[in-house]
């Protein structure tokens, strides 16, 4: 009996040492991988907001539809993992409440989303605006980008790509900009992305129109997962 019972044993070992290696394999198979923007920390800056309304055309307002895009690039983002963080959230602007002087209220404004990308340890800022030019004709997206770091340029050049395939109503290609305060001083990649023309009427009724918000929120969320996974250069 003793001796079948040390069989039994030896039998069991060599079985275990043989399986070990099958059961390594197959949990290796079966590991997940991350979400492609896990660890990332993404600053979104919703331009304008509380007395600064910026650009309009018509009633279609800056503030109000760079939030709303901003809002729903948010939603895309975190899907993937990033944590984001929210210049603004809502329709004000960052200077002290009853502070009197409309440029005054800018500058501490635009100071304090500088701090904020500079001070959250952030990956990644941008910067959400809405153009507007005496000449009506012009219209497209477009990504802008400080000269400083060749991220900034990598990022917006990802990031213009998606938005010419995505919305084929545009040519423009990403260009450097270099007297925007907040691009100047913020330390981090990121870029600033004008999403159209408010002076163009066809282009300011698409910018109010919630479906095409998600077209541009999902372009610019597809350029940052390109930012970060394309091993191969941006297109111009």
């Amino acid at each position: 009996m003793k001796r079948w019972h040390l069989i039994i044993i030896i039998v069991t070992f060599v079985f275990l040492i043989l399986c070990i290696p099958l059961l390594q394999k197959t949990s290796k198979t079966w590991n997940f991988r991350g979400l492609p923007l896990d660890g990332k920390v993404i600053v979104l800056d919703a331009g304008h907001g509380g007395p600064d309304g910026g650009a309009s055309g018509g009633d279609v307002i800056e503030k109000v539809v760079a939030l709303s895009i901003t809002n729903k690039l948010r939603d895309y983002l975190q899907g993937q993992g990033a944590t984001v963080i929210m210049t603004r959230d809502g329709d004000y602007d960052l200077a002290e409440e009853g502070m009197k002087g409309y440029s005054r209220r800018k500058s501490v404004d635009l100071r304090k989303r500088v701090d904020i990308i500079n001070g959250s340890n952030a990956d990644l800022y941008i910067s959400i605006h809405l153009n507007s030019l005496p000449r009506t004709s012009s219209k497209g997206a477009q990504t802008f980008y400080y000269g400083s770091l060749i991220e900034n340029e990598r990022f917006a050049k990802y990031v213009q790509a998606e938005l010419r395939d995505s919305l084929n109503n545009t040519h423009r290609l990403a260009k450097i900009i270099n007297h925007v305060y907040l691009m100047k001083y913020a330390k981090v990649p990121g870029a600033l992305v004008e999403v159209g023309f408010l002076s163009n009427y066809e282009e300011s009724q698409q910018l109010r129109d919630e479906a095409y918000q998600n077209k541009l929120a999902a372009a610019i969320y597809r350029g940052v997962i390109r930012y970060y996974t394309d091993k191969n250069d941006p297109p111009n």
